[in-house]
């Protein structure tokens, strides 16, 4: 049996533009992007035995971790699954025939993308909630202490900086921003 699985990503929050040239299969699609709850999954690897296919978009949407990808691996191994990742060009089975090398930068380019699909998910999250996301900006009054420290050219940037906490760096923004 031919099955399919689906979840939001960062350049696809509908999942509408996953496994679009797969015919003939049973989808099971995520309807949110994050770790926990994932019953779709759940009942989809419930379902899945020996001789199966699962296909799915990316390593992304099926795996939250290194281990989590390891261990459905393992899990689809022992039933026999055989998982197709699109995006990437390789089935499960062909894993295991790969250079190490090769598993290297699989496994890697996993964990980043992982992380940035955690990280602008979580930001977006955040956003909704009304959370400022940042560094806060510096105060009004320290930013103007240190123009004039910087414009009497009488401190050096290291006295401004011990003085108001504005680094150099963070000055010269400032005043840039401020020049134009």
């Amino acid at each position: 049996m031919k099955y399919g699985y689906k979840r939001p990503l960062t350049n696809d929050e509908d999942s509408r533009f996953q496994l679009i040239d797969i015919p003939n299969i049973e989808t099971y699609t995520e309807h949110h992007p994050y770790m926990k709850k994932r019953h779709e999954l759940d009942a989809l690897v419930m379902k899945l035995s020996n001789g199966d296919q699962l296909y799915v978009q990316n390593f992304v949407v099926l795996a939250d971790s290194l281990t989590h990808f390891q261990d459905l691996l393992r899990v689809f191994e022992r039933d026999q699954v055989t998982v197709t990742f699109i995006d990437e060009n390789i089935k499960s089975t062909d894993i295991l025939s790969m250079k190490l090398i090769e598993v290297l930068e699989l496994m890697t380019d996993l964990q980043t993308k992982i992380k940035r699909h955690q990280s602008i998910f979580g930001v977006r999250e955040a956003q909704k909630q009304g959370k400022v996301i940042g560094r806060p900006k510096k105060s009004d009054d320290n930013l103007n202490r240190a123009f004039y420290m910087y414009e009497t050219k009488e401190y050096t940037l290291q006295q401004i900086k011990d003085e108001t906490g504005i680094s150099k760096s963070t000055l010269y923004r400032y005043l840039d921003q401020f020049k134009q």
